[in-house]
């Protein structure tokens, strides 16, 4: 459960995306990824204590039908495969113009091997799945602490042969903010969509044998991960290399690693931020296919995807999450990148819109827990409910910013077309679909048991007698 957490957290947007934000940022980016850490970390917090409380295999999707009603429950649900489903192609797509490099084969011939092969690894069992995920996840920390170590020897002057302190890259070149605070800010806008996949961690719990110890956890150990994982190595970033150097912007790790005089750096990146690609289309994979999964038991999704293997694996659930994929192989083949392009834009802010629904069904649910049954509450959110209210403030916040920053109003847009979209999906499902909505989760894990529920309508009685993928 750590290791999922940790490779849902840590992804390429850490060792090369990171470049864009110092660069617009300078040396306060840490200042930036400490702010859209807090914010995540205590989502997560928050998620987590409805989790502990209420297990339920559909996690953010059941909590916001809970609190929040059918709609929420289905939106969010069919956003956050669309999103997943997108990643998928993604993924595959990135992973493939890495390999270009080495393996001389056209792009969609490697995008499409990927595709299948991480899609037989997840066709096995969720247990190849995670301890695909957690040798994948090994490989990361493992680079991140070398890393740290390295440069802070080297930034601290005790690396031999290095240039003795070089700390002064921290105010020396315009100050440490040397675009104003205002650029701080903005930069949280995009720093924020990196920590996406801290999530996941709430999806498999719903498979785990102990899902209130994995998420307890998993949840809090995040604090010191996006401390060392984050913070940490952009503050090495910008005490080795001056935050205007222009090779930041291709791979920070790399332009601190051949400062520091690492051999074959370049070519240790790119295997690792390789690995790091396949992490996610790992992760992409399983999550979305889990949560059409849920879906189907609500009957928000067709009843067929609902069926499993004989090892518990939604199989049908997660080819459909790889059609998006497959589609984008196609496109790719056939138009280049516009298709991509398109694609990535549709999920430009579905992260935020899901933090957004964690933290508002956590009031809901959790004044409604603090007043009914304050017994399951064996794992709190902090500061109850004012800091909740904090962080739903300065969400909100955030999508504001995204309407006013010119680079970020393309994916606000298609993001809530992609909202709009959904939404009318839902009222068709309402109208004329083949079950009552109904505003429980059909499966509530507690005790050990898969409670089937009734409660909140005639709805729903949906896949409730099927067993739940392991």
């Amino acid at each position: 459960m750590a290791m999922i957490a940790i490779g849902g957290s840590v992804g390429a947007g850490l060792f090369i995306g990171s470049g864009a934000v110092i660069h617009a940022a300078g040396p306060a980016a840490v200042v930036s990824y400490a702010i859209a850490g807090a914010l995540v970390l205590l989502t997560l917090r928050a998620l987590g204590e409805m989790v502990v409380a209420r297990p339920a295999s559909g996690s953010f999707s059941d909590y916001a039908r809970l609190a929040l009603g059918p709609r929420a429950g289905f939106a969010i649900g069919w956003l956050y495969w669309w999103m997943y489903s997108v990643l998928v192609a993604a993924e595959a797509v990135a992973g493939a113009a890495m390999l270009s490099g080495w393996i001389p084969l056209p792009g969609w011939l490697l995008s499409l091997l990927l595709l299948v092969v991480m899609t037989g690894a997840n066709l096995i069992s969720v247990r190849v799945f995670g301890e695909t995920e957690s040798l994948f996840s090994l490989v990361k920390v493992a680079t991140i602490v070398g890393f740290l170590v390295l440069g802070g020897l080297y930034a601290l002057g005790l690396w031999p042969g290095g240039q003795g302190v070089v700390l002064s890259n921290l105010w020396a070149h315009g100050g440490f903010a040397p675009n104003g605070w205002a650029a701080v800010l903005a930069a949280v806008v995009v720093v924020l969509f990196s920590f996406g996949g801290v999530e996941i961690v709430t999806i498999a719990a719903g498979e785990s044998d102990e899902p209130e110890q994995g998420v307890a956890r998993a949840t809090t150990n995040v604090l010191w991960r996006i401390a060392l994982f984050y913070i940490a190595s952009i503050l090495v970033v910008v005490a080795v290399v001056p935050w205007d150097t222009a090779e930041l912007l291709k791979s920070p790790f790399v332009s601190v690693m051949e400062t520091v005089g690492v051999p074959a750096a370049p070519l240790v990146m790119e295997v690792v931020v390789f690995i790091a690609v396949l992490s996610v289309l790992n992760a992409a994979l399983y999550t979305s296919s889990r949560m059409l999964h849920v879906l189907t038991r609500q009957g928000d999704a067709p009843r067929a995807l609902a069926s499993v293997t004989r090892r518990g694996v939604p199989a049908r659930a997660i080819l459909l999450g790889t059609c998006v994929g497959y589609a984008s192989v196609v496109g790719n083949y056939l138009w280049g990148d516009a298709v991509f392009g398109f694609l990535v834009a549709s999920i430009g802010a579905i992260l935020l819109v899901l933090f957004l629904v964690i933290v508002a069904s956590q009031l809901v649910m959790g004044a409604r827990l603090r007043r009914e049954e304050p017994e399951r509450l064996r794992f709190r959110m902090w500061g109850f409910p004012y800091v909740s209210w904090a962080v739903l403030v300065a969400l909100l916040a955030v999508l504001g910013a995204m309407a006013v920053l010119p680079d970020q109003r393309t994916p606000l847009l298609a993001t809530l077309v992609s909202v709009a979209a959904v939404l009318a999906a839902y009222e068709a499902r309402r109208r004329w679909g083949a079950t009552p909505v109904s505003s429980e989760p059909l499966y509530t894990r507690a005790d050990g048991r898969d409670l089937a529920s009734g409660a909140g309508g005639e709805g729903g009685r949906g896949a409730a007698g099927e067993r739940p993928p392991e």
